[in-house]
């Protein structure tokens, strides 16, 4: 079993390396902080700084990375992905009670929480995550660096570019388009395609700001 390297060790990270264990993925997991104050968080040991990453991995000391930075922080995640892509191996960790249709694609970097419906066709770009309970439907692209909260639903051809935060409940009608940074609300309902980044909220999706 691999060696996995997580880069953030904040409630993120955390659940990442729960389900590379608990899911059987990863035999070992190591966090990558430049933030954390203490050597260990929930007992793993916190191995450097993102800076030190590259030397680690030449060290041998990890297999594979994965960026557990959160939606609030997507620009910085990206950022990272993009500087270590081609000079480390990405992870991906989708979660056996997940079901994933044998014609979708995931990229490297994502996670795939428990409980997550992905149809046939589907592409789930670099770098992204799902959380748990997720339904994409059929021929619909989440382009890379998003986060889909718990539950999001989103019907078939649909189209999200990167960087988008879906929030808790959100569902997403089929054939639309949403452009990058968009970010929508808890319970938000997108009905027609979205051309202006920004927040949005209620049922039909309004623009907040």
């Amino acid at each position: 079993m691999k060696t996995l390297a997580i880069i953030g060790s904040g409630d993120l990270g955390q659940q990442i390396a729960h389900y590379a264990f608990t899911d059987k993925h990863y035999s070992r997991v190591v966090f990558f902080d430049d933030f954390a104050t203490e050597k260990e968080v929930v007992g793993i040991a916190v191995v450097g700084r993102v800076s030190e990453i590259e030397t680690a991995f030449n060290e041998k000391l990890f297999d594979e990375v994965l960026i557990g930075i959160g939606y609030k922080h997507l620009a910085v995640k990206k950022k990272i992905y993009n500087n270590l892509k081609g000079k480390i191996p990405f992870g991906k960790i989708i979660h056996s009670t997940s079901w994933v249709d044998a014609s979708a694609t995931i990229e490297k970097g994502c996670v795939v929480y428990p409980g997550c419906l992905i149809d046939a066709k589907v592409k789930i770009k670099a770098n992204t995550i799902l959380n748990i309970g997720c339904t994409i439907a059929h021929d619909t692209v989440v382009n890379s660096h998003c986060f889909l909260s718990p539950r999001v639903a989103i019907a078939g051809f649909v189209k999200v570019e990167e960087l988008c935060v879906l929030g808790i409940n959100t569902t997403i009608i089929d054939g639309i388009s949403i452009v990058e940074k968009t970010q929508t609300g808890g319970g938000t309902v997108l009905i027609k395609s979205i051309e202006k980044s920004g927040l949005y909220v209620g049922n039909p999706a309004k623009f907040i700001r």
